[in-house]
């Protein structure tokens, strides 16, 4: 399935194939927040929870159509590579017991942000959702990721609970 979301990209269905492909986004995404961390754990996070339940999309710049959009801006971009990753899996609402749509990754590479992918890519993952009958859908996000908060507020998400961890220090 191929289908254009925006002027100049289109999006389409992944497979359990694109494996690397996957763990290549998930480290650009984390590396955004934390440059200097070895994100090597990756790959079994995707063996794990990769497969046809989990389904996966990938974006793809197409080029631009219908303006006069310098074409000099794109030349380092490559036109056979994705531009943006979406990766939705399943939870289970503790408070009711429902199963929902979670989304375990959306990335759009820098140069192609702030062009309404993500918004696109949320809606095609609420969509989706809706269309298996889940009555909500939900996600994780850091809070210094001031982008992406601002984005889920602005599509109507809203804080259910606080994920909290604390580091324990093993003495030797």
């Amino acid at each position: 399935m191929t289908k254009q979301i925006l002027s100049g990209y289109q999006i389409r269905s992944g497979s359990t194939l694109d494996r690397a492909l996957l763990v290549k986004f998930m480290r650009l995404t984390y590396q955004d927040m934390f440059p200097q961390q070895d994100f090597s754990h990756l790959v079994q996070t995707v063996e794990q929870y990769l497969s046809p339940q989990t389904p996966l999309w990938w974006v793809d710049f197409i080029g631009e159509t219908g303006n006069n959009t310098n074409r000099k801006e794109y030349s380092s971009i490559s036109l056979s590579s994705p531009v943006g990753c979406l990766w939705i899996g399943n939870a289970v609402d503790q408070v009711s017991g429902n199963r929902h749509a979670h989304i375990f990754l959306v990335y759009v590479a820098p140069q192609h942000r702030r062009r309404g992918i993500g918004t696109a890519l949320m809606e095609h993952a609420q969509n989706w959702a809706r269309e298996r009958g889940d009555r909500q859908i939900g996600l994780q996000v850091f809070p210094a990721n001031t982008a992406a908060l601002n984005l889920y507020h602005h599509l109507g998400y809203q804080t259910q609970s606080l994920w909290m961890i604390k580091s324990l220090h093993i003495e030797d």
